[in-house]
């Protein structure tokens, strides 16, 4: 699991390309969107705020809350009418949580309340839906694609933010249950991000001063997100950035789990489950002569 660096010249082949990419009027998304109109790409942004600069030819906005299936089914819509097709989809919106999960709230009664619950909302239910909606419409674009889904470097570690490692566990989880069926299944890729501390406006500006230089530009994270689109070898992979430094994680994590369970496991639990839904496929066949 070695260190590696993106260069400019990993950033070809997005000329002209069409993407959507959620959250991306600030931080990571903001930086992205740059990049790919660097890049020569035409990029459609979704957020619930505009972006801090007018628009520029190549980047259309459309007010989303990700939250909302039907927003963004209409800007999904809208993009493809507007372009002919979709080529590449990235899944950024998130947020982090205004109080703590531990925290108990009680109503009027004394009795306690439900937990706030819209971390959860936003950074999983909202990057499923945008996903979803991926794969929907790369399926008709012939050249096929790639999607990319923002987690988190505390999607594979302890980190005592209760919802929002939660939600970026759960987005992991989506990634690496999508890549058995999607390529070579669809001409579909599904890749990942793990940004470490990124000054973004998801944390107030005096904790990244705390933090000194362990914190990353947001325009080092939009790297590795081009890369997983521009690179066609790239799928199921998740890239973790830190200070400037990109590593692939998911390979290495798994092949240490493989190493870990030995004997324990003779057949991958993957394999067992592809081996039963064949299965039932056969028995629908059957049902259906």
């Amino acid at each position: 699991m070695e260190d590696f660096t993106i260069s400019d010249d990993n950033l070809d082949d997005l000329k002209n390309k069409v993407v959507i990419i959620t959250g991306g009027s600030s931080g990571i998304g903001l930086a992205t969107v740059k990049l790919f109109v660097e890049s020569g790409a035409k990029v459609v942004v979704g957020d619930v705020n505009p972006p801090p600069e007018p628009e520029k030819p190549k980047v259309t906005y459309f007010p989303v809350d990700v939250t909302s299936w039907d927003d963004q089914a209409a800007m999904f819509k809208k993009a493809e009418e507007l372009h002919g097709s979709i080529d590449h989809v990235f899944a950024n919106a998130g947020i982090s949580p205004k109080g703590s999960f531990m925290d108990d709230q009680l109503d009027e009664n004394g009795e306690l309340l439900a937990p706030n619950l819209r971390v959860m909302d936003v950074n999983l239910t909202g990057c499923m839906y945008t996903t979803k909606l991926g794969i929907y419409y790369l399926k008709k674009n012939d050249k096929g694609g790639s999607i990319v889904l923002t987690a988190s470097a505390s999607s594979f570690q302890r980190f005592s933010v209760i919802d929002y490692t939660t939600s970026k566990h759960a987005v992991l989880g989506l990634m690496r249950s999508l890549v058995g069926n999607l390529h070579p299944n669809l001409p579909i890729r599904i890749n990942a991000i793990s940004p470490s501390w990124t000054n973004t406006g998801i944390m107030p500006p005096y904790f990244f001063t705390l933090l000194g230089n362990k914190v990353q530009s947001p325009d080092i994270v939009a790297r590795s997100v081009v890369v997983l689109m521009a690179d066609k070898s790239r799928h199921g992979q998740l890239i973790y950035s830190a200070e400037g430094k990109f590593k692939e994680m998911d390979g290495s994590m798994l092949s240490h789990v493989k190493k870990m369970l030995g004997s324990e496991s003779s057949e991958p639990e993957e394999g067992v489950m592809q081996k039963i839904l064949a299965y039932g496929e056969a028995m629908k066949a059957k049902q259906t002569l």
